[in-house]
């Protein structure tokens, strides 16, 4: 007997989406078989309810399998991947807060500062690295998000949001993340960071990136990827990719935006955006 292609029985969808109730928030629902995400980092929170299927993922060295009704969490700035870990692949709703977003949740619900303030800067809650199985908040998360897909109702969509992530911060979230760098490793790296995020566009080599902090070519190089998890030309593309939704939600071409971040072409642009958002920059936009 001829077997089927699972191929054929389980197209990649995805689609992105914005909403007023969640303002600054980006919004991901997809099904995914054929797509796996490239080692990458985002500048936001990632927050995903699997729905079917099972995703797995790498992410702090380790890797995780999520499956219906559980919840992945990446923090800002880590590097993680994804890719199906069940025969029909997995299908998710996913939320991307920014940070400054949980940070001021965190912080009313502690009754401190707001975020932004000089006292709040550096207090970013860290949420779980392992698998989150808690279904009730699954299932919270799960009706926010479809809420705001809807968009019928931007009061209950927020409220109902808003509440949701109150409880994944109140039952899951860890130590608070801290931006100073607690060694002269971190601090080396840091800098590092700062200099290949400063003129994003124009070229660099890694004799300047490694003069700039006292170490030599080899040194810096396996400095940045063993504390980042990607060498410093993966993590300054990461960075670009980033960096372009906010030329694409003004309106700019893809074209216009890949010359912009400094890729060599639009096709170049194009590779590494789907590598971190399953979805070509046009399509994203659209």
């Amino acid at each position: 007997m001829r077997r089927s292609n699972p191929q054929s029985h389980f197209p990649d969808e995805a689609r992105f989406f914005r909403s007023p109730a969640l303002p600054g928030a980006e919004l991901l629902t997809a099904r995914f078989f054929q797509h796996a995400y490239a080692p990458h980092w985002h500048e936001c929170y990632v927050v995903a309810i699997i729905t079917a299927g099972a995703e797995g993922y790498r992410y702090c060295g380790e890797r995780h399998v999520a499956g219906p009704l559980s919840l992945a969490c990446i923090n800002p700035g880590e590097v993680h991947t994804g890719e199906r870990a069940a025969d029909e692949g997995w299908a998710y709703r996913v939320f991307y807060p920014r940070p400054e977003m949980l940070a001021g949740l965190l912080a009313e619900m502690n009754g401190r500062e707001p975020a932004g303030s000089p006292a709040e800067s550096a207090r970013l809650p860290r949420l779980p690295q392992q698998v989150v199985r808690d279904e009730p908040l699954a299932r919270a998360l799960l009706h926010a998000h479809l809420l705001l897909e809807r968009g019928e109702d931007t009061l209950e969509a927020q409220t109902t949001a808003l509440s949701a992530f109150s409880a994944l911060l109140r039952r899951h979230a860890e130590a608070a993340l801290d931006a100073t760098p607690a060694n002269h490793a971190a601090a080396h790296v840091e800098a590092m960071r700062q200099l290949l995020a400063a003129n994003i566009s124009e070229p660099l080599t890694l004799d300047e990136l490694a003069a700039a902090v006292g170490l030599s070519p080899f040194h810096a190089a396996r400095l940045f990827t063993r504390e980042t998890g990607l060498p410093p030309h993966a993590w300054r593309n990461a960075l670009r990719v980033n960096r372009s939704l906010a030329l694409l939600r003004q309106g700019e071409s893809v074209a216009d935006t890949a010359a912009a971040l400094g890729f060599s072409d639009q096709s170049h642009y194009t590779r590494h955006f789907r590598r971190v958002f399953g979805v070509a920059p046009g399509r994203w936009r659209s």
